[in-house]
Parts: C-alpha cells; sequence; structure tokens
C-alpha cells in the first residue's frame, strides 16, 4: 500500500575524505522550521550507520531525474564507492553530491528506535541548490520516475 505514496529521492552522504558513504533513502521528511530539522530512516544493518555515528552529521541531497543510475548506485548492499562520484566537501567536510538538484548539511540531533530502522533526525546548519531548473527524481509503485509537468493531473492514470 505504501507504494502508492509518490516520494522524492534523496542519498544520504556522510564521513571525511577516507571513510565516506552514501545510500539512497526515500524516506526523508521536513520535521520543524524552528529550528531547522529534518529526518530519514535507515536501516539498523546499513553501512551508512557506523560512518555516520563516527562523523555526527550527513547530508541530504536531492537528486535529478536524470541522476535515476545514481540513485540505484547507491541503493543496493554492494553499492557504489563516494569516491566513484563527482562531489564535493561542505564547509565542515561532509560529502555534497556535486550535481544535485539541492542539498541539506545537517548535525545528527537525534536517533530513536523504529524497528529494523533508526529515524535520524538532523538539524539543518547550511544549503544549497545546484542554481539550474531540473526536475526532481521521485519514486512510486517501486519505479524510478520523473513528473510529467506538461500532463494536468486530472488526465494522469
Amino acid at each position: 500500500m505504501c507504494g502508492s505514496f509518490a516520494t522524492g529521492v534523496t542519498v544520504i552522504t556522510t564521513g571525511g575524505p577516507e571513510d565516506g558513504a552514501a545510500t539512497t533513502v526515500n524516506s526523508f521528511a521536513s520535521v520543524s522550521l524552528a529550528p531547522p530539522l529534518v529526518l530519514f530512516c535507515l536501516h539498523r544493518r546499513s553501512r551508512l550507520g557506523p560512518v555516520l555515528q563516527r562523523s555526527r552529521g550527513f547530508v541530504v541531497n536531492f537528486l535529478t531525474r536524470s541522476q535515476e543510475g545514481l540513485a540505484w548506485k547507491f541503493a543496493g548492499r554492494e553499492s557504489a564507492r563516494l569516491a566513484e562520484v563527482p562531489h564535493h566537501r561542505s564547509a565542515s567536510g561532509l560529502p555534497v553530491l556535486t550535481e544535485a538538484l539541492a542539498f541539506l548539511e545537517c548535525r545528527l540531533a537525534e536517533e530513536y528506535d523504529g524497528g529494523d530502522h533508526a529515524i535520524v533526525v538532523g538539524e539543518v546548519v547550511a544549503l544549497g541548490t545546484s542554481g539550474g531548473e531540473a526536475d526532481p527524481l521521485v519514486f512510486y509503485r517501486g519505479a524510478m520516475r520523473a513528473l510529467d509537468s506538461d500532463v494536468p493531473a486530472s488526465a494522469r492514470g
């Protein structure tokens, strides 16, 4: 049933130059504007977990529809290495995907039990955009898709 809910696709990045890591998540949400808080859910056995605990910060990278391949690279257990994709470091040293639509740099604020996942809450400390216009990548019914802005919502199936 949850597959009937469309979500944005993000890649969470964390770590330093020696231990940078990334994973694709679609469980991202805004929590609060004051203070600025966001959350995402991370599987307890994710390779990102230990790196996140060491770095105490993460970046939420919002993907464009042209980055579907990148999203799949970081979606599986045996994913790509962060060093294999274009990225740069934020002022505090966290990895930011260079071609992302936008990003939020966060300080790890809280972590809550969510069954086989941890609910990770971060306080936004910096943000940025690519500056260009691009369509976002969304996940719906088990597939990555692009928004079709040319078709009225009433005409979509």
